[in-house]
């Protein structure tokens, strides 16, 4: 079941189809994939616009994959040069948007996740004169911040679905999974989820090292068996939380934040019980599509307020329909 109220889907459906409806005036046509990380400027359009995308990205990840083919696609359409550039460490990140203004970059779009950190960078953007959104994190943080436009999901908002849907069930003791410390958008997750099942514990694991993740989950389970729940802020983590289950003897129940193809499988066999999905290829083309639209012509998407690409939640109800495209690596 989607908790998503009409209103915000709408929304979000509404924000689409001005972008896409705006992109085919615009751009005459979209462009053959690419699978480079940076785009020539090859789509209809041709625009001449530079747009840099600076995430918070750690290796491995698989979300980001989506979050770049989204991005990738928009600068198709549009006829924009993108460049991509990631780094999980703050300053390293705020360095990177600060190469970005000094490369003169017509716009910049970028993760908000460590909003203290990276307020100096925006701020140098905006003193510069070029556009920035913010996407994926920072949705209570970028008007302070000076973004001009934020696309994302509203993390309290999920987080509290899943709880909701979790003391729906009966379970009493769920165990939340933080696996990037200091990000604020996982950290309203698990606050969102304890907002509705009291007993919520938070536990932190290096998102970066798989094996330290699985060491880490199977002893906690094997140490505490009143856990009934585990929740995961990622599907690679929810991929290793089913091997320390496994390994711990656990028979408590697991959801999880986001999707890949082999998350998706898992939900199918109902060796998850369901997903919470913020679609990060989304968050990825508009983030790059709503820049070249206020270069090209001043706009600005959203009405003032942030853009909901989430939550969406993925079970066995729907799941059929949506594995083709996590495989296709859409959703």
């Amino acid at each position: 079941m989607n908790l998503v109220s009409p209103r915000k889907l709408v929304a979000v459906g509404a924000a689409v189809a001005a972008i896409a409806l705006a992109l085919t005036a615009c751009s005459g046509g979209g462009a053959t994939k690419s699978t480079t990380a940076a785009n020539s400027g090859s789509g209809g359009g041709n625009s001449g616009y530079k747009i840099a995308m600076i995430t918070h990205e750690t290796p491995g990840d698989t979300f980001w994959d989506k979050i770049r083919a989204g991005a990738e696609q928009a600068a198709k359409d549009a006829g924009v040069k993108l460049t991509y550039s990631n780094d999980p460490d703050a300053s390293k990140q705020a360095q990177l948007i600060q190469t970005a203004i000094d490369s003169k970059v017509d716009g910049i779009a970028t993760t908000l996740v460590t909003p203290d950190a990276l307020a100096g960078s925006v701020k140098a953007a905006r003193a510069a004169g070029i556009p920035l959104v913010g996407f994926n994190s920072g949705i209570d943080q970028y008007k302070q911040l000076g973004a001009l436009m934020y696309f994302g999901s509203d993390e309290n908002l999920a987080g509290n679905t899943v709880g909701e849907k979790l003391a729906a069930d009966g379970v009493k003791h769920p165990l939340c999974v933080i696996q990037a410390a200091g990000s604020v958008a996982l950290e309203a997750r698990c606050a969102g989820v304890k907002d509705k099942v009291a007993g919520t514990e938070n536990i932190q694991v290096n998102g970066a090292d798989d094996s330290s993740v699985v060491s880490s989950l199977q002893a906690k389970l094997a140490q505490d068996s009143s856990i009934d729940a585990i929740v995961t802020l990622g599907a690679p983590i929810a991929m290793d939380a089913l091997k320390a289950m496994s390994q711990a003897n656990s028979t408590a129940k697991l959801v999880t934040f986001d999707l890949n193809e082999q998350a998706a499988q898992a939900i199918k066999d109902s060796k998850i019980e369901f997903s919470v999905d913020q679609q990060p290829y989304v968050q990825g083309y508009m983030a790059v599509t709503a820049l070249y639209l206020y270069i090209k012509n001043g706009n600005d998407i959203g009405g003032g307020g942030p853009v909901l690409t989430g939550p969406s939640i993925v079970d066995r109800n729907n799941i059929d329909k949506i594995l083709p495209f996590a495989k296709n690596n859409t959703r």
